[in-house]
Parts: structure tokens; sequence; C-alpha cells
């Protein structure tokens, strides 16, 4: 039968765009799945901040009145604009091992971004860089995070077969070994000089100060802004996004698994660090069945945010201020971290993704027993 291409334009067709993710991986073992409700603020025109700078339209492919692919059509003006491109993103993309569905929701992508005057195609991509980005090609049997994307391994095979696809970006990923107790030698020196020559601390914040007076969740995000710009696509955080991200996901975060560094030099202890830590979500968001929290989700995820029921710690954002990344910033929070990792019988830690270029970064990992297990991908092709 015929693909046929159709524009989501309601809250039904909304509706079946999420839902093919969960149909299509239902029983994977490495997917983790979105909850319904995250998926739905995301996408929703009227909900989500980034619509203050971005455009996007939805396509699902149909054979023989059955749903089997989807993509999403996004123009980040901000990121087009800071980075001097005009790219289109695709992201939100699924199929069936079908190269015709593939190719007719590539091309729906690009005859859309043609039409807004773009000149390049780009993704798996969201609408900034806290959404999912990178399309996985290497480490299909490796648990997948909240944060990340997982997809079958013929993914990146229909990628190569359609032709005019190159690589633009690729991120990797790593398995970071907890150590079983005591504190690696060299975490423990660097941190001790960097406390008593740059007088730089370690600091755990109350649920009451992210969002008192003491605003220690907006300037989190400030730090990101700053030790994020640099990066591949990036566009920085608009208040409204800060606030919205405030609202979404601080609220459910440890406390315990957050570290903050602050500059005690200054007045008012600057905050200069910030590593954003969970225990992995993924085993209770796969119990979630079509990403609904209820009736039995609610339960499972509870049992891995607060009673840490769960081998692994996601490190979600991490990151330091451009000027003490060279005074040994990284290395102190996770002389901090370790031994609360320790204490919950974590295993291992997953960094979520970085640029494979991004070396800083990845010598932070230097001091601990690691693998590289994960290697995603986005692509470009010409319009």
């Amino acid at each position: 039968m015929s693909i046929e291409i159709k524009k989501v334009t309601g809250k039904k067709d909304l509706d079946a765009f999420i839902q093919l993710h969960y149909d299509l991986y239902r029983g994977n073992a490495f997917d983790a799945p979105n909850l319904y409700t995250d998926e739905l603020h995301t996408l929703s025109k009227d909900r989500n901040a980034a619509f203050e700078f971005c455009e996007a339209e939805y396509f699902l492919a149909y054979r023989d009145g059955e749903v089997v692919g989807r993509i999403a059509g996004i123009i980040n003006k901000r990121a087009n604009e800071q980075w001097k491109r005009k790219s289109v993103r695709f992201g939100w993309v699924d199929f069936v091992d079908d190269p015709e569905v593939s190719a007719a929701l590539f091309k729906a992508v690009e005859d859309w971004g043609r039409a807004q005057g773009m000149t390049e195609i780009i993704g798996p991509l969201g609408f900034t860089d806290m959404d999912p980005e990178g399309m996985l090609i290497e480490g299909f049997d490796q648990m997948g995070t909240m944060a990340t994307i997982y997809n079958y391994p013929y993914y990146p095979e229909h990628m190569e077969t359609m032709g005019g696809w190159e690589k633009d970006n690729d991120y990797v990923e790593y398995k970071l070994i907890v150590p079983k107790d005591g504190m690696p030698e060299k975490y423990r020196k660097v941190s001790e000089l960097v406390m008593k020559r740059y007088n730089l601390h370690p600091v755990h914040p109350k649920r009451k100060q992210v969002f008192g007076k003491e605003q220690y969740g907006r300037k989190v995000l400030d730090v990101v802004n700053q030790s994020f710009g640099h990066l591949y696509g990036y566009s920085q955080m608009t208040e409204a996004q800060i606030d919205e991200y405030l609202k979404m996901y601080f609220p459910m975060l440890d406390m315990d698994l957050i570290c903050l560094i602050e500059d005690w030099n200054t007045p008012e202890h600057k905050m200069v660090g910030v590593g954003i830590t969970i225990t992995s979500m993924t085993r209770a968001l796969q119990k979630c069945r079509n990403g609904r929290l209820w009736p039995f989700g609610w339960w499972h995820c509870l049992r891995a945010l607060k009673f840490h029921k769960a081998e692994c710690v996601d490190l979600m954002l991490v990151g330091i201020l451009p000027e003490y990344q060279q005074k040994g910033a990284n290395a102190l929070l996770f002389y901090d971290l370790i031994p609360r990792y320790q204490k919950y019988g974590f295993k291992w830690g997953e960094t979520n993704v970085e640029m494979e270029t991004n070396e800083k970064v990845q010598q932070q990992w230097q001091y601990l027993e690691r693998v590289q297990h994960k290697r995603r991908r986005c692509y470009r092709k010409a319009l």
C-alpha cells in the first residue's frame, strides 16, 4: 500500500503522534519512554514556552489506515540567528522498518522547511537543548535514559540509504563505575586544593531555597545558560522557559543528589557550578503503560525517586562557568556526590550526551573507571 502523509491538525492527531512511540517500543528492554503529560506539554503550541521563538509542524505516516511513522519539523529562530544557519530541525522521529515510510516522512519536513526559506535540515534535535537529541548509532543493547532518545538499529541504516545525509555532529555517552567504597585519591587531592586555593565549596540547597528568596533554581539555570552557550545548536533559555522548567522538573528532584559549587570569595557566594543528578527512571517509566502514571505507574516512579530503587544514577545537568573550568571545580562536584552515590547503593552513573569534541567535559571523568558505551549522531542534509 502507498504511504499517506498527514499533518497533525488537532488533539486526536496529536494523541496519535504521541502514542506511536509507546506502540512501537512496547516491551523493549532499553527504551525509556517519556510520560504522556510531558510529551503533550512539549508538543503543545499553547504550553511550551519555546514557541516564543520556534515554529513547528508535525506529520504522521499512514499505511492502509494505520499509523506507521511520525516526525516533527522545528525551526528554532534564536538558534538559527545565533549560529548563522537556516536550519529546519527534525525530531520526534519514529517509523516502522520500511524505507518508503521513512523517506516520505523526511520529505514532508524537507518540503515544509524549504517553503519557510530554510537551506538545510538537521537532527534529531528538539526545540532546545533541554529536549532529547541525537540518533543512537552505537549502544543499542544499553539501557536508555529519560533525557535521551532510544531508537532501533534500522533507523541509522535508513539515514545511510536515503542519500544526501552527512554527519553534522556526534555525541558520546559514558558509563561511570561508582567506587564501591572510599574516594578516588586524585579527586580528593584536587578537591582539597581547590577549596583551599580558590575558596570554592560544594553546597546542597534545601527545597525551600529553590523557589524562595535565595532563588537557587533560577541561579542553577543561569549557570546552565552560561556554561552551555558555546555548544552545538544551543539557544539561551528565556525567562519564560526558566519559569517553565522550574515548575516542571525541580519539584521532583532529590536535593541530596544535587551539588552546587559556590565561590566564597564573593560576598553573595556566587554560584559557579551545578551538578543535577537523579536516580535512573528508566525501569519505572517502562512500567507506566502508554506513559501514564495511573493506575500503577506512579508507584514505580515514587519508588525510584524517593527510595532510590535503581542501580544507576543519571547525570542530568553538569555545568561549570567557563572562567572556573580550569580551577578543578568539576572534581569538587564528584568529591561531594560520590559518597552519596555509595550511600544509596548506585553501581554506575550515566553521563548522558556530550559532544565528542568536548574534551574538557570528558576529562572530568578521568579519575573514574569508565567506558564509552553509546554514540549518537545529528545528521545534516542540504535543501
